[in-house]
């Protein structure tokens, strides 16, 4: 299924693609940093698709979802341009 912006809905670490990852990458001002939140773990997500948003200027930081937010938190209260995709645990 497609969410209301075109993107492909993402339920589990599984779903998370280049597709998936198209709107962070759209973003102004560009995001310098995507931090994902994969749920109660911290899981690996396919190189390609790290590699891909490393070749488009974004670092990727891969967390379980409550560090991943205190991460989000962290990086925007030093006022760095970040961005986060959350799964709930």
């Amino acid at each position: 299924p497609l969410s209301a912006l075109g993107a492909p809905q993402v339920g589990s670490y599984r779903d998370i693609s280049l597709e998936s990852l198209s709107l962070f990458r759209l973003l102004e001002p560009h995001i310098e940093i995507l931090v994902l939140g994969t749920g109660d773990r911290v899981e690996r997500l396919h190189p390609a698709v790290l590699k891909r948003m490393r070749e488009c200027g974004i670092a990727v930081e891969v967390q379980d979802t409550p560090n991943a937010c205190a991460t989000f938190n962290f990086l925007t209260s030093e006022k760095r341009v970040a961005a986060a995709g959350l799964i709930p645990p």
